[in-house]
């Protein structure tokens, strides 16, 4: 028979007191207190000592992680969510998805993140939008200014990503901006100088802290790392393993849901590397639950309000 008891605490920090066949277990999981390698045990000498040592460790383990936390026990509605809205919170208002609009709604929504597309235009202006085509007309071959007569569906204008970037640290506590840098059609060097555009406009707005970049094009993202070595990267194919992700010097995976449904030891070597775990684009309950069950850092959704509501749901239940 197994007993558990689980805290929650600042940080995500994730603890486990457990009983089984006469010892008692101490297992912290993020290994903020105690290494995961290194389990307090005791063992009991019959039931009334077993109740005494379940008693005392369980008042000296509140008392260590107090003090190993700047704050203390916090509730979990204050618990940190993996929701990132993709291309902002746009289907349940029925916005336009990469629109300014959708990106304020996930701001106002408290996800951890909002998602969208960069691309650059023929005379070098970078815009925000998911496709290639806006208005009937490729982006990377045509001007800024012949762009302008068409509008998305809210009457907004496609944004630029000064604008975007300026709008996404507008009242914005929490959102994290999540680039996307689209491969360019035209070459990979054009690829490679979309990057080293978008990480000189990022710095120019003083936005470095609060942008992780993702790419489908793996010399995107390395020439992102040489120029912000200090950015967060995610690589988003789905060809390479956790362990090659990390032998790179990058911090994450964002991949395709079906990569990790049939590469479960992805997940487990994932966190074993200790690298980011994000996967898109999860819309359907019953994949949501997956991924929570699973721990991912981060689930990308079109349904940002619903997998909110299923987070906030796992926590009550955690508490009660």
């Amino acid at each position: 028979m197994k007993a558990s008891i689980c805290f929650m605490f600042t940080g995500s920090l994730k603890n486990e007191l457990y009983m089984e066949k006469g010892y008692i277990y101490l297992k912290n999981q993020n290994y903020e207190i105690i290494d995961m390698n290194n389990w307090l045990k005791f063992k009991n000498k019959s039931m009334q000592e077993y109740k005494f040592f379940s008693i005392i460790v369980i008042i000296l383990f509140v008392f260590i992680s107090s003090f190993s936390n700047k704050k203390s026990m916090i509730m979990t509605t204050e618990k940190q969510n993996s929701v990132i809205a993709h291309r902002g919170a746009w289907k349940k208002l029925g916005l336009p998805q990469n629109s300014i609009a959708s990106l304020k709604q996930a701001i106002a929504l408290g996800c951890i993140g909002s998602e969208f597309d960069v691309w650059m235009t023929a005379d070098g202006q970078l815009v925000v939008n998911h496709d290639q085509e806006f208005g009937g007309l490729d982006i990377e071959k045509t001007n800024y200014k012949d762009l302008l007569p068409h509008k998305l569906s809210n009457g907004e204008q496609i944004p630029t990503l000064e604008e975007y970037i300026r709008a996404g640290m507008e009242n914005n506590p929490n959102t994290r901006l999540v680039c996307e840098i689209k491969p360019s059609e035209i070459s990979k060097d054009r690829g490679v100088s979309i990057a080293e555009e978008t990480v000189k406009l990022i710095r120019s707005l003083k936005a470095v802290s609060r942008v992780d970049y993702i790419s489908f094009d793996f010399e995107i993202l390395k020439k992102i790392k040489e120029l912000e070595p200090e950015a967060q990267v995610q690589f988003l194919n789905g060809n390479k393993s956790p362990k090659a992700i990390k032998k790179a010097g990058m911090e994450g995976i964002d991949y395709n849901n079906m990569v990790f449904k049939i590469l479960p030891r992805w997940v487990k070597q994932a966190k074993k590397e200790g690298i980011i775990l994000n996967t898109w684009t999860v819309n359907e309950p019953e994949m949501m639950d997956w991924f929570l069950k699973n721990e991912f850092d981060f689930i990308t959704t079109d349904e940002p309000e619903l997998l909110l509501q299923k987070q906030k749901s796992l926590w009550t239940e955690g508490n009660s």
